[in-house]
């Protein structure tokens, strides 16, 4: 079906200290893109050549879009994510991986950037995103993390 074949998106990132983990991306030469005051302390995004992202977030805002984020668990803290073409494409993926023995870590659901996500652990635990594209008409406002 069309929208069924995942592309890489972006890699993202949970860190234990945003900051010192800021300063070591800068320290390899990588801008680091503003975003809001509010959430300066909760996710951030480095400038990277090319159309490939690394997406950073605190584990308290990992625990927001990810149910089965661990802080500090093994393979918690990166997300390999990959963008399917359609929401319907995430479920079916998501069921698929699921049925065939794959431990789901975040069933589908409609997060608030607009995007239907969720994350299957590969067999060495390392937690693996299902992201549509994102519709701005299905965005809301977002949970602060604590």
């Amino acid at each position: 079906m069309a929208g069924d074949q995942p592309t890489f998106d972006h890699l993202n990132l949970v860190a234990q200290d945003m900051e010192a983990t800021l300063a070591f991306y800068r320290r390899l030469g990588y801008a680091v893109l503003e975003t809001e005051p509010e959430w300066a302390a909760h996710h951030r995004t480095l400038s990277l050549p090319g159309a490939f992202d690394i997406a950073i977030d605190s584990t308290a805002f990992a625990r927001v879009w990810n149910g089965g984020a661990v802080d500090g668990g093994p393979g918690s803290a990166t997300v390999i994510v990959f963008r399917l073409g359609t929401r319907e494409a995430v479920d079916r993926l998501y069921a698929g991986l699921t049925a065939a023995g794959y431990r789901g870590q975040q069933p589908p659901y409609d997060a608030f950037w607009g995007a239907r996500f969720a994350i299957v652990a590969d067999p060495d635990g390392r937690p693996v995103g299902l992201m549509s594209v994102v519709d701005p008409v299905r965005r809301s406002p977002p949970i602060q993390p604590h």
